[in-house]
């Protein structure tokens, strides 16, 4: 049996192991908590982007503490929450580099389950509330939470190099069962700032009257729904699948009327944003 080394033998070997560790460090090489030592920082690949392709907007539909509440303790997640506080607060709840639960079942153009592709942002926001007469409206948000969520756009997109035409609804991407961030939300505000991509205004005037005198068909409403990344039948009927797409639309281009209907407006807004 070996005979144990002196306390002050031990001390120095350890002290020169340390020693060592540290000067790995100092070379640009990190000793992760486990693994090989690995350089991270000599050389950089020029064949690279970012993860994210999209933003996603939503509306939570209840207050800042049930939002709250289910967005942590929950199986439903975003990386950020926007809240209705005064002055309103931006929550980080997901790391950027993590996969939210907040999109589900989505496609937009050749991207499905956008979860593993995408930054979602809630936004509190109750969205339908009872109005007097029986009926029910969107609300909408105020003009401060508006700008945080502005700034907050900015921000990421700038980060990640996400396109204009990547910053979408919930309902873009899942129109047969979302309707938020609903018609409430100033998509056209977004717009004026270049975040989002947007139809140019004299170009839909004049389409628009050329599409007065022929309506295009339901095949082509359709067609060109799906270049711009909708998920929406190819059959050439209105079917009430088709109608909630062009709703979904709608109720962002033209919030004042979203009723499925494919009409001579809608059309335009359609070709001009498409030829984009």
């Amino acid at each position: 049996m070996m005979k144990p080394r002196p306390l002050h033998h031990r001390c120095a070997l350890a002290a020169r192991l340390l020693l060592a560790l540290l000067s790995i460090s100092a070379g640009g090489c990190a000793l992760p908590p486990s693994g090989p030592p690995i350089d991270s920082t000599t050389y950089t690949s020029s064949a690279q982007n970012s993860r994210v392709q999209f933003l996603i907007l939503h509306f939570t539909g209840e207050n800042l503490a049930d939002s709250l509440r289910i967005l942590t303790q929950q199986d439903v997640s975003a990386h950020y929450l926007v809240s209705d506080e005064t002055p309103p607060r931006i929550y980080r709840l997901v790391d950027e580099g993590r996969r939210a639960w907040h999109a589900g079942d989505s496609r937009w153009g050749a991207f499905t389950m956008l979860n593993s592709s995408s930054i979602g942002i809630e936004i509190v926001n109750p969205g339908r509330v009872p109005q007097p007469d029986g009926s029910s409206a969107f609300a909408p948000c105020a003009p401060e939470q508006i700008d945080l969520v502005m700034a907050l756009v900015k921000d990421i997109t700038q980060r990640h190099q996400i396109r204009p035409d990547r910053v979408l609804a919930h309902s873009d991407i899942a129109p047969q069962r979302r309707l938020d961030p609903g018609p409430e939300f100033p998509w056209h505000r977004l717009a004026a700032a270049g975040l989002v991509a947007w139809p140019d205004a004299e170009q839909v005037r004049v389409a628009k009257v050329a599409h007065e005198a022929q309506l295009p068909a339901v095949a082509w409403f359709q067609a060109t729904l799906a270049r711009l990344g909708f998920a929406v039948p190819d059959h050439g009927r209105l079917d009430e699948p088709t109608r909630r797409v062009i709703a979904a639309f709608q109720m962002k281009y033209r919030p004042i009327k979203y009723d499925g209907e494919p009409d001579a407006e809608t059309a335009a807004l359609l070709q001009v944003l498409s030829l984009r």
